[in-house]
């Protein structure tokens, strides 16, 4: 028998179940105590930052517009615009932070498609390392997050702030 312990999960399990959309925020900006609880790490004008609470790999980014819609057909040109230039600045904070090889940028429309939530769109950001499998994925398939979400969320809700929403000197 196996372990591999997981102790934040019990308040998950143990806890209230939300009864709206997960990825719909308030638009109110000033409310960091919230954003942090809730992984917030960016908000722009349309569509906000978010860390993935079931990341693929450390530091998997999702940008969700505020506006709840489904499909990405339903997006504005205006929505459509800053999620495109919110997911530029993201991978810029991801090289800067975490200095991935590369990062998968990707949507999963409908469930079919993959999406885990698919009444809310949102656009997936997730760094990558060669060999960020591991021995783990391939002999036990399970992933190891090396950094808690929590310290991850303030480290890049302070680089999203630090750069207000510029590229990074180093971003290239």
């Amino acid at each position: 028998m196996k372990n591999l312990w997981a102790p934040w999960r019990m308040d998950y399990i143990l806890g209230p179940k939300p009864d709206s959309c997960v990825l719909c925020v308030p638009e109110t900006p000033d409310r960091p105590e919230w954003d942090a609880e809730h992984l917030v790490v960016y908000r722009g004008h349309l569509v906000f930052v978010m860390l993935n609470r079931y990341p693929y790999a450390s530091g998997h980014l999702m940008v969700i517009p505020y506006r709840h819609v489904t499909d990405i057909t339903e997006l504005t040109p205006e929505e459509s615009g800053e999620l495109l230039s919110v997911t530029q600045l993201a991978c810029r904070v991801l090289r800067e932070a975490s200095r991935p090889q590369g990062i998968n940028i990707g949507i999963n429309l409908g469930e079919a498609a993959g999406a885990g939530i698919r009444d809310h769109m949102h656009l997936h950001v997730v760094p990558r390392w060669n060999g960020d499998s591991s021995f783990m994925a391939v002999l036990d398939d399970a992933r190891v997050i090396p950094e808690h979400l929590m310290v991850t969320q303030k480290r890049f809700a302070s680089l999203f702030a630090a750069w207000g929403g510029q590229a990074s000197p180093l971003s290239g």
